[in-house]
């Protein structure tokens, strides 16, 4: 049934064109882990109503979803953080290409250690997506929280991990601590007195929270 969904909403999504589409299957091809299209949809819906200045974009990959949210938010300033070498390139490039360069920085280096440093700057965001290491979520926000401005949103994709978290089944071995991880993240967000916080069951579990 979740499946059936999944893909009822994904086929309602006017198809990929441009850079997006390129990127999508580029992903696909060599198996880099980028948002899904329902979900980046759904981000961007957020964003023109929220029109945000200062987007932080923690995991940034080959950079799509960061060009992604300039359609949302045409005006925005995008920072976005990748640790592997490989794939900060790749972003760079691709952004290049699309003549984003002045709107989207890309940062290499470990997400909570450049946030360190950005929020010892006293720098302020109206929206931080958190895209990266699963079982750092609890990190990454309590270094997003000293940069979110009141009023603003914080988005955490792949809060539900394949099903698992919400799942009554044994969780394998392997997944153990990242799923117990993720239930105390989502617990955290949703009874956070800062916060009002939605978590969508959309592809891989997206949580919105709003800043008070």
């Amino acid at each position: 049934m979740e499946k059936d969904i999944e893909s009822y909403l994904e086929n309602l999504l006017p198809a990929s064109s441009g850079a997006a589409d390129v990127l999508e299957k580029y992903a696909e091809i060599n198996h880099v882990p980028i948002i899904n299209r329902s979900s980046m949809h759904m981000i961007n819906l957020i964003l023109k109503m929220k029109q945000p200045e200062k987007i932080l974009e923690v995991g940034t990959a080959i950079g799509y979803s960061a060009l992604r949210m300039l359609e949302g938010a045409s005006k925005a300033n995008i920072v976005t953080i990748e640790k592997d070498a490989n794939r900060y390139q790749e972003a760079i490039t691709n952004i290049k290409e699309q003549k984003r360069d002045n709107q989207i920085e890309v940062i290499l280096g470990d997400a909570a250690e450049v946030m360190q440093e950005l929020a010892e700057k006293k720098l302020q965001y109206d929206v931080i997506f958190i895209d990266a290491a699963k079982g750092q979520y609890q990190v990454y926000f309590d270094l997003a929280d000293k940069m979110l401005m009141p009023g603003g949103v914080l988005i955490t994709d792949n809060v539900l991990f394949r099903g698992m978290v919400f799942s009554n089944e044994e969780v394998p071995k392997k997944y153990k601590t990242l799923v117990r991880k993720l239930r105390s993240y989502n617990e955290m967000l949703v009874n956070h007195p800062d916060y009002h916080t939605s978590i969508i069951p959309m592809d891989d579990g997206v949580s919105i929270s709003y800043k008070k």
